[in-house]
């Protein structure tokens, strides 16, 4: 991974931050549409001799409205970080999104930000990109604002897997329905979660099933329910089979946020505190309410039968 500056906050703008080309999202899921118009950025990067900058908002504007209802977060913003700096961008400037920003107009936002703070030579547009209160700023407005503090405009082309459009919508539509071949094509890699292990309630262990609990730093998940799973960060160089579960546990009742817990198949070890990324590969059932934690426990063993014999393994 390149190094990637992280700018925490527009008060964190510095002198040296002037003079980049920028581009303005959400980048939730960082797919394959997102990355042409990366790409496409980090080109005009290098022709002007330019770093490249992202800037997103964070809570995600739709979270700081209504945080139970917004879409759920493919990624949370660490493995968006990750992601944007695989692909070699310079810098990611992270705004925090609250009731000041809601009420900043687009053509303030174009020049305290864009103008002012970041000093932009170029920018990158995609084509549902909306920023400022009411999400009134555009195209034509950037584009205005060029016209008055020096910085061209382009407008980045839609892409698209078949004839439809490649976005975050469509891709969480195809988790939820547990279609993995085709997030992974709009994604242009298989769907997962990245997360640190910590301490769960033992439950699992309890109900012979240890569980890694992991974190996934966002309310809700795009998936729901218990999956057949591949680990890695287990071991170096081996991804590790196992089932996981994605919900609020609901036979035992104690959960209003997600969370994300894995049993990996004929594993003993310690990872608490280690980072595992869990890519998804086949849903076994959605998330119930069972009547007693004994009718848990035998659904959990039919679970790991049908676990293994998806992954290939022995059951």
């Amino acid at each position: 991974m390149d190094f990637m500056e992280l700018i925490r906050g527009l008060h964190n703008l510095r002198p040296h931050h002037r003079g980049c080309v920028v581009t303005i999202g959400a980048f939730d899921g960082v797919h394959r549409g997102h990355q042409a118009v990366l790409r496409s950025l980090m080109a005009k990067g290098q022709e002007l001799g330019l770093p490249s900058v992202v800037v997103v908002f964070e809570p995600l504007p739709r979270e700081y409205f209504s945080p139970l209802d917004a879409p759920p977060r493919l990624m949370s913003f660490r493995e968006k970080f990750v992601a944007l700096a695989e692909l070699g961008i310079d810098r990611l400037l992270r705004v925090r999104f609250d009731e000041r920003l809601r009420r900043t107009s687009p053509r303030q936002f174009v020049e305290e930000v864009i103008a002012g703070g970041l000093g932009a030579r170029f920018v990158l547009v995609g084509d549902d990109s909306r920023f400022g209160r009411d999400r009134g700023g555009d195209e034509e407005l950037l584009r205005a604002g060029g016209e008055r503090f020096g910085y061209s405009v382009a407008a980045t082309s839609t892409v698209l897997e078949g004839s439809e459009r490649i976005s975050s919508t469509r891709i969480r539509e195809a988790l939820g329905a547990a279609r993995f071949e085709e997030a992974e094509r709009l994604l242009g890699r298989p769907y997962s979660i990245t997360g640190r292990v910590v301490t769960g309630k033992q439950l699992g262990r309890q109900l012979g099933a240890p569980t890694a609990n992991i974190q996934l730093r966002r309310i809700r998940a795009p998936l729901n329910g218990v999956y057949a799973v591949q680990v890695q960060g287990v071991e170096a160089g081996r991804c590790w089979p196992g089932v996981a579960n994605i919900g609020v546990r609901p036979t035992v009742g104690d959960l209003v946020q997600a969370v994300l817990e894995v049993h990996l198949f004929d594993f003993s070890g310690d990872i608490y505190r280690r980072k595992l990324t869990v890519q998804f590969r086949h849903k076994l059932r959605d998330e119930i309410k069972f009547e007693s934690l004994a009718a848990l426990q035998a659904q959990i063993q039919c679970d790991f039968h049908e676990g293994r014999r998806l992954l290939g393994l022995n059951p």
